[in-house]
């Protein structure tokens, strides 16, 4: 039976509940086979027989189980760009409607604040009630759908969320002040001129629309950084074919095609080179900054950059096959496993309103019922709800978060959601990745060591002279590392390359050749005690090269990726958070250890291959674990996404950022340690709204419920919540980072 695969965005998408409502929407339609919703990427996966039915099809059949906005049904390889159409959606969704709320409220709000101050009157028509009557009534019911229809949903699920506070907070606060304003003679006795919250009803409709467009934008980051995964590939390459060098598409190559690369491209597929040899930098994919010397027998990888010489290679993976095509699918299938955030709010929601909805209706019940009054069962059991409405909720999260972020970002430290902030705060591990995020990612010379008899400068003058031929970064380090030591560099003469030995060339006369011990043997030269000191350099993690000269050894020189000077202090300040240092890398484990001593890490995971660091991470949270990853290459995105907090080198690739929750500006591992602090300062003053804004439902709910507090004063309790919070949480401004 043949199948093919849909993927339908669903724009807005915030529980799992609504999820499997979809699922099982799709699931009934005739020739579905499965179906698969995605509430992170809000993405609903549809696995069908074309003979019994279509995308259009199942799409107008799950409208029906849909609160939310679908879009066009794709392929399911055009997934991330249909991802970031439903991401732009939602984005212009929200703010369509923020903007048009934001517009009536503003003229609501201006009208009552003048009745407040106590301003004569008022300003004129925006004090009346029955033109904020009519302003509030796009806002709560055209700016606010998306909570109704949230709302729903859950109710149907019995369950509660924060659109079921929303919903019932702001539908409370309205229909209650439009029958108080129709009729008035209702309310006599109770006050005698009944009070008005349209203004309330819009200002939490609007900073909650606020709310969702900040959460829309930052959850496009997903999409984002697929693309850039998929940017990354060759767009054409030279296959041999029919004995003769054509150039085809990239994604026309198939598995046997002879493949030609010549200096400076990229490889376009995965294989196995037959011809030729030459330096590849393979760090878009392995993150390590030195290329690797590829030969006859070895094995490339699609999208990593050709440096110096051409060879031929046979493709043994293309397509979905590729390296490159596994990373985005590990990507995506992290990033989409992620848990939901703001747990907090949302549990404690799910008791708090139906709490408050039996309180209301009890209210009701006995000053309706039990007591024969009509007019007091109405006015305690709105005030019961308007109480309850989540001004001060819907201002507790997000105010400390974009006070939390703008120190962050003011620190260099970009926090990309609060669930991000949350993440940092309970984190028990953090992996860092070695190169380019504890090193510096660029091999610098580190010594000289000259045999006796032999002046080191000159040693170094002979060195960079022959390496100035070589285009390998480790021959620019010795030639950069020459000039910076204000060493005059020659001009040699017949260079050539040894593959796999190192180089040699003539300069001033002399016979220079510099690269492994093989080298030596080859050239029957005795290195004598400088293979004790060659030796002790590769145990500190550096790469040591002999030097011959004339045929006799002339010392030993050494390069490597060198520590940032900030590493060993923000190891140590990690520590002292309480967290587990470990530290992951490709090198092998007598580098990765030599590195990890200088910087004070106990844990290595060494000799890592690149597909295998989200598995890695696997391994580490299944210890019981909450983990931080920290990386700055490609290869490191789908660690970033799988780890329950990514955080991105700013110095890295684009990939590894957008895949990341958090980017430092900066290559300074200190920033890790702020984010963590700052994100402990910000949950902490998240709670602490939290208690402020339920404090005043926790006490004048049963105030309302017993007919001590009317309508009026439970609208100024409202107020007095949101204030509270936000007070509270401006005392984030004052945070210091570290």
């Amino acid at each position: 039976m043949n199948t093919e695969t849909c993927c339908i965005p669903v724009a807005g998408m915030r529980c799992n509940s609504c999820a499997a409502d979809l699922e099982r929407a799709a699931e009934c339609q005739k020739g579905v086979v499965s179906a698969h919703c995605n509430p992170a990427t809000g993405h609903l996966h549809v696995e069908y027989v074309p003979a019994a039915t279509s995308p259009d099809a199942i799409q107008a059949s799950v409208a029906g189980a849909s609160p939310y906005p679908l879009g066009e049904p794709v392929p399911a390889a055009e997934g991330p760009d249909a991802e970031q159409r439903a991401r732009l959606a939602e984005i212009r969704y929200f703010k369509s409607r923020m903007w048009f709320s934001a517009a009536l409220t503003l003229p609501i709000l201006l009208g009552s604040l003048s009745v407040m101050v106590g301003l004569k009157g008022g300003i004129p028509l925006l004090s009346n009630p029955w033109v904020q009557a009519v302003l509030a009534l796009p806002v709560v019911f055209w700016g606010g759908a998306s909570f109704f229809a949230g709302a729903g949903s859950t109710l149907r699920n019995r369950t509660a969320d924060m659109n079921t506070l929303v919903a019932i907070g702001t539908f409370a606060a309205y229909v209650y002040s439009l029958v108080a304003l129709m009729f008035p003679s209702l309310f006599h006795g109770a006050s005698a001129m009944p009070d008005y919250y349209f203004e309330a009803a819009a200002v939490v409709t609007t900073l909650i629309l606020v709310g969702r467009v900040l959460e829309a934008v930052a959850k496009g980051n997903t999409s984002e950084a697929i693309r850039k995964l998929m940017g990354m590939q060759a767009k054409t390459a030279r296959v041999i074919r029919d004995g003769r060098e054509q150039e085809v598409p990239a994604d026309a190559i198939v598995p046997g095609d002879l493949v030609v690369v010549r200096p400076g491209e990229k490889v376009p597929v995965d294989g196995e080179i037959v011809e030729g040899s030459s330096a590849l930098d393979e760090s878009m994919i392995t993150g390590e900054s030195l290329p690797v010397q590829k030969a006859a027998g070895d094995q490339v990888i699609g999208a990593t950059m050709n440096k110096t010489g051409s060879f031929t290679f046979r493709a043994t993976r293309v397509g979905k096959e590729t390296v490159l095509q596994q990373i985005v699918k590990m990507v995506e299938e992290a990033q989409g496993s992620k848990a939901p955030i703001q747990r907090l709010v949302d549990r404690v929601t799910s008791y708090f309103v139906p709490s408050v909805l039996w309180v209301a209706g009890a209210a009701f019940i006995y000053w309706a019922v039990v007591a024969g009054n009509l007019n007091a069962g109405v006015i305690n059991a709105v005030a019961v709800l308007i109480i309850a409405c989540p001004c001060a909720l819907g201002l507790a999260t997000p105010t400390s978060i974009m006070i939390g972020t703008g120190k962050g970002a003011e620190s260099g430290v970009l926090i990309k959601s609060g669930g991000a902030l949350e993440m940092a705060r309970r984190l028990q591990a953090v992996v860092l990745d070695k190169t380019g995020t504890i090193t510096k990612g660029e091999p610098e010379l580190t010594d000289v060591i000259p045999a006796e008899a032999v002046d080191g400068q000159e040693l170094l003058r002979l060195c960079a002279a022959v390496e100035a031929g070589s285009e390998h970064p480790l021959a620019q380090a010795v030639v950069t590392g020459a000039r910076d030591r204000a060493v005059d560099v020659p001009k040699a003469e017949d260079f050539t390359a040894l593959p796999g030995y190192g180089v040699s060339a003539t300069v001033d006369g002399h016979g220079v050749a510099i690269g492994s011990r093989k080298l030596l043997q080859e050239l029957e030269v005795d290195p004598g005690n400088l293979v004790a000191r060659a030796e002790a350099l590769a145990a500190e993690g550096k790469t040591p090269f002999y030097v011959a000269v004339d045929g006799t050894i002339a010392g030993v020189i050494a390069v490597a990726d060198t520590l940032k000077p900030s590493s060993p202090e923000a190891i140590g300040r990690l520590k002292e958070l309480g967290l587990e240092v470990i530290m992951l890398t490709g090198d092998n484990r007598r580098t990765a250890e030599a590195v990890a001593r200088q910087v004070g890490i106990d844990r290595v995971l060494a000799e890592v291959l690149p597909g295998d660091k989200a598995e890695t991470i696997r391994k580490v949270q299944s210890e019981g674990k909450i983990v931080a990853m920290v990386g700055d290459g490609i290869n490191d995105a789908p660690a970033l996404a799988q780890a329950d907090l990514g955080i991105a080198i700013g110095t890295g690739t684009d990939v590894a950022m957008a895949a990341a929750d958090i980017t430092l500006m900066t290559g300074d591992l200190r920033g890790v340690v702020k984010a963590i602090s700052l994100s402990r300062a910000t949950m902490g003053n998240v709670k602490e709204n939290l208690f402020f804004a339920y404090i005043y439902n926790g006490i004048g709910v049963p105030l309302a419920a017993v007919g001590l507090m009317s309508p009026i004063l439970a609208g100024a309790a409202m107020a007095l919540s949101s204030v509270s919070v936000v007070l509270n949480a401006s005392r984030l401004r004052r945070f210091r980072a570290g």
